[in-house]
């Protein structure tokens, strides 16, 4: 491939990624939304962390299947309840990797 082929290709994925985007992002900028749609897709993160968070909390890796007892699962309780009380994301990430680590220590 030439240096020019490199460039159109550059151009078209950067096309094809940021079109996508942007349309729908000009398109609603000046519209008024309902608000039962305004109240869905703030759910929309939610979902989206608990999908990445959860196979790897619930679920072993090796055989897929339900593991209640893995360590990032017993690790992942008391973090969120001191999120839930502190609401500090500095103080929830330092205690979730102190937890973690000690857990792998005594059960490493």
């Amino acid at each position: 491939m030439t240096f020019n082929d490199y460039l159109l290709l550059f151009g078209g994925m950067g096309l094809a990624t940021y079109l996508p985007r942007a349309l729908p992002l000009l398109y609603l900028a000046h519209k008024k939304m309902p608000q039962w749609l305004i109240d869905w897709l703030s759910l929309i993160p939610v979902a989206i962390l608990s999908a990445l968070i959860a196979p790897s909390l619930l679920a072993d890796a090796a055989t897929r299947s339900f593991a209640f007892g893995k360590l990032e699962l017993l690790v992942a309780i008391p973090t969120l309840l001191f999120s839930l009380k502190t609401r500090s994301l500095g103080g929830t990430v330092l205690v979730g990797m102190l937890l973690y680590w000690l857990g792998g220590m005594v059960w490493g």
